[in-house]
């Protein structure tokens, strides 16, 4: 499907995720961040990418992301994702 649409951010999110299940987590932070520079504000994709960087001891890339994230979601008044990131964020504290 990509080679098909190789800028659909859905896409890119998905392929994302299904790296993470599977552990691949430098590809996964491949595909999040092919996502986000496509399209900054795609702000669930914010999240999975931070908590990529967690899970590869990249703390200080993650809680930049969650910040970013933060930032995006705040102007986009895209109040559940506020939520989650700011939570995620306070939880790595």
């Amino acid at each position: 499907m990509l080679v098909q649409a190789p800028h659909d951010c859905f896409l890119w999110h998905a392929l994302g995720l299904e790296y993470m299940k599977c552990g691949e987590l430098s590809e996964a932070i491949d595909s999040f961040k092919q996502v986000l520079s496509a399209d900054k504000n795609y702000v669930g994709t914010y999240y999975h990418l931070a908590k990529a960087y967690v899970l590869t001891d990249q703390i200080n890339l993650a809680i930049e992301t969650y910040e970013q994230g933060i930032q995006i979601a705040q102007q986009l008044n895209e109040k559940h994702a506020l939520q989650e990131l700011r939570m995620a964020l306070e939880d790595m504290e």
